[in-house]
């Protein structure tokens, strides 16, 4: 010991500067020798770069005017795992925003206390408002050296900052403080991290309907490209060898008896994963900068790109080749990469100066890639924007098939009094009849059916690399279940002596569907060919029983996120009115349509050539039948022609002749007994005391379904206040041994409505039955729970099962 600390007191007194390092002999003793400095430290720091462009904000349905802002953070979802959080980096307003003369002075800003992004104030006046913002915020996540790779996910988090109006638009620079009125987060998953190009729509929440246009784009890159090389010792220094002998002894192992002083330290594989992890974020990058121009149709200069990575992925001897997934999902291309970095444990022979050197060439390489990206979305925003968006739309249908099951069944034929051919119908289940003689009912096995699947759900692990919205991967298991039957182009079947058709006598429509458009059109409005084409794209709104025109404006306005053209008529002509006759309120409707339609026809034959119209309808609960009965009126004849989708959510088209329901029986008896309610009469059958003679099945025989090209039917098993049968045109148990002239009416409205839903041959036309199974864990057993009322109401109470059934389908409602 006390030889070793002489030797380190004079090897202090040495003047290195000078004296040149003498050649040692491998005889001489350890202290006598001169040792070179220990190597410098490899540091690899790279930083994810989440660059977040806001384009527009479109306010569908804001409750309140005001002063509005989005405000921005990024943070690591594991919190505080990671000893360096997401700032922002720099903000590139790309244009400059239209001031109004109420808010001269609104800039963006960011607060240091939380490491946040605000957009400018901005002033919401009325519903469908747009306001361009236009503009680019980078945040910067730094990760640190010894992690390797990032594995952890991040949370992109957006809130609506809300200030009230004021007197002035200037008072509002007076209060800085804006209180957070909802928010929005999305998920960024680990895979994403090296490299994704998505749209990222801002929906918020149901009291705060708007659409944010956003667009993510992400890449991996490195926090430093002029890393200095690794400094190697002088040729003499760097051929002396330690003996092991004289260190610890002779028991040492082998390996370590070569080691040459000055030679850099084994690599570790976690750097290796890192260079790997930027030659991922590489490839990338370049091959999205390739296709984002692809498919805009503008070319990018890349010449000035020189590849040097062909060397640094010849030294990963023991490397994952990176290969993009031929199919893209919520991005450009996808890689599958990064799993390989985070298990490959091998050693590798890269040196120390390898690493260095490889890491600057794609530190180098990936600063001119992504600044090259960001002067190319500059300068097609829009274009890419636009793009980004159609590829998000596709997607939607593979990424939310986890809360959705699909089954093709074939429609079934006319149902024969006293007996069912058992070998042309199907289930909802897509089994024969027989299930009915082991009494299980088809509420409760559609029921159980979603239960399993929602378990199954809680179990799965979601890994894919998408952005995940947390309004629906925030807690799976709790987003409804959507069944989907789907029927396309059914025959039209025979009408034979045992079916209920030989009385119906089909309607000559013939004289309606050959007047062509403009004659309509003229007649109506006296307008004249303009030179540019248009579409009247209408959908009509109807609420249910002692409704409001409000309720259906969460599926309003999904229509309009994937449809923004359309005109919506929210129905008001029958509310505080809903106790009455049907032949009223579907008189009253009737002429409210028309009304409506004349008013749009006349505005758009001012400016363009209506070229044709598609009219749609959406009814809640005995919003069905009130829209049945007024496509029943004469005065809408000239307007079937025009029909487009319908949706029926949760109606009773086959009324309550057979309910397992008796407690809500029970309360149509009292709204019958004292309210005197002439439309619970109509739905129970008691109008008239002949059935044949009532309301309900002279409907059936008008051809209400016949003109839609679109029949949606949604039920759920859970509603207690429509009996599942009806709501789905279907058979029911309680018919299937129902000999009495009740199951012969019965049976004659079911074959009416299906032989109109059946299309002829020359026609295409979609029939869907949709099963919307909610997730009522959260209302705990209550009086709603018990006696239905809660899933009909959560129908208007929530959209995400209307969010996933028309982005699964949107050619039904464009």
């Amino acid at each position: 010991m006390f030889r070793r600390l002489r030797w380190f007191i004079g090897l202090n007194q040495r003047n290195w500067s000078t004296k040149r390092l003498p050649t040692p002999s491998h005889n001489q003793p350890l202290s006598d020798r001169v040792l070179p400095p220990p190597p410098p430290p490899v540091t690899l720091d790279t930083v994810h770069e989440v660059a977040v462009y806001i384009h527009r904000f479109h306010n569908l349905d804001l409750f309140h005017q005001g002063w509005y802002r989005i405000k921005i953070t990024l943070r690591w979802e594991d919190g505080g795992n990671h000893a360096f959080m997401a700032t922002p980096s720099r903000v590139v307003q790309y244009e400059v925003p239209e001031m109004g003369s109420e808010d001269p002075y609104g800039i963006w800003r960011i607060d240091d206390a939380d490491n946040s992004f605000s957009t400018r104030p901005f002033r919401i006046k009325y519903a469908r408002q747009d306001v361009y913002l236009s503009i680019m915020v980078a945040f910067s996540l730094p990760v640190c050296n010894h992690e390797g790779p990032s594995t952890s996910a991040v949370i992109l988090k957006f809130e609506l900052m809300y200030s009230p109006m004021l007197a002035h638009g200037s008072e509002f620079l007076d209060s800085q403080d804006m209180c957070s009125a909802a928010v929005h987060e999305y998920r960024i998953p680990s895979k994403a991290l090296l490299g994704l190009h998505s749209y990222c729509p801002i929906c918020f929440d149901s009291f705060h309907a708007v659409l944010v246009d956003v667009s993510v784009h992400i890449s991996l890159l490195t926090s430093s490209t002029s890393l200095p090389p690794v400094t190697l010792p002088s040729d003499e220094c760097a051929d002396e060898v330690v003996s092991s002998e004289d260190v610890d002894g002779p028991n040492q192992s082998d390996s370590t008896t070569n080691m040459s002083f000055g030679q850099v330290a084994p690599v570790d594989s976690k750097q290796v994963a890192i260079i790997k992890a930027l030659i991922a974020a590489h490839d990338l990058l370049l091959g999205d900068l390739q296709e984002i121009s692809k498919s805009i149709n503008t070319a990018i200069d890349l010449s000035d790109l020189t590849s040097k990575l062909d060397g640094i992925k010849l030294s990963l001897v023991d490397g994952v080749s990176v290969q993009h997934s031929s199919k893209p999902q919520n991005g450009i291309q996808k890689t599958d990469a990064m799993t390989g970095f985070q298990n490959d444990k091998s050693t590798h022979s890269m040196s120390g100066n390898d690493i260095v050197n490889s890491f600057n060439i794609l530190g180098d390489q990936l600063s001119y890639l992504w600044k090259m990206f960001f002067t190319f979305h500059r300068a097609n925003k829009r274009k890419i924007l636009a793009f980004l968006r159609d590829t998000w739309a596709i997607d939607r249908r593979a990424e939310w098939s986890i809360w959705m099951v699909y089954s093709k069944v074939e429609m079934p034929h006319h149902f024969m009094s006293g007996r069912i051919d058992e070998s042309s119908y199907l289930n909802s289940h897509g089994t024969a009849l027989t299930l009915w003689k082991l009494s299980l009912d088809p509420a409760q096995g559609a029921a159980m059916r979603a239960e399993l699947h929602r378990r199954s759900i809680s179990q799965m692990r979601i890994n894919n690399r998408s952005l995940q919205d947390m309004h629906i991967f925030g807690d799976p298991s709790c987003i409804p279940i959507v069944i989907v039957e789907r029927a396309m182009n059914p025959p039209l079947p025979a009408t034979g002596g045992n079916a209920y058709f030989s009385n119906l006598g089909r309607k000559d429509t013939n004289s309606i569907l050959s007047k062509p458009i403009s004659e309509a059109i003229n007649k109506s409005t006296g307008g004249s060919s303009q030179q540019k084409d248009r579409i009247l794209k209408v959908v009509v709104f109807v609420h249910g029983f002692q409704g409001h025109h409000l309720d259906l404006r969460l599926f309003r306005n999904q229509w309009l996120l994937i449809d923004p053209e359309i005109d919506s008529l929210m129905s008001q002509a029958n509310e505080n009115k809903t106790s009455g006759d049907f032949r009223e309120m579907g008189l009253r409707l009737a002429e409210e349509v028309i009304s409506f339609l004349k008013r749009r026809m006349d505005k758009v034959s001012r400016t363009a050539n209506l070229r044709d119209i598609k009219l749609c309808f959406v009814g809640h609960s005995i919003g069905n039948i009130i829209i049945r009965t007024a496509l029943a009126e004469s005065i809408m004849e000239p307007y079937l022609r025009y029909l487009y989708t319908y949706i029926s959510i949760s109606g009773p088209h086959l009324g309550y002749l057979y309910s397992s329901n008796s407690l809500f029986s029970s309360g149509l008896w009292l709204l019958k007994k004292f309210k005197g309610a002439q439309c619970i009469h109509q739905l129970t059958f008691s109008d008239v005391p002949d059935l044949q003679g009532t309301f309900l099945y002279k409907l059936c025989k008008q051809k209400t379904f016949e003109n839609f090209k679109n029949i949606i039917l949604l039920s759920s098993p859970q509603d207690g206040y429509v009996p599942y049968h009806s709501a789905r045109i279907e058979l029911c148990q309680a018919s299937f041994s129902d000999h009495s002239i009740r199951g012969k009416v019965f049976l004659e409205m079911l074959n009416d409505c299906l032989h109109q839903i059946h299309a002829p041959s020359s026609e295409h036309r979609v029939f869907m039955r949709c099963d919307v199974n909610f997730n009522m864990s959260s209302q705990g057993r209550n009086l709603n729970t018990i006696i239905g009322r809660a899933a009909h109401i959560e129908f208007l109470e929530s959209d995400i099962f209307a969010k996933f059934i028309m982005w699964s389908f949107p050619e039904l409602f464009r």
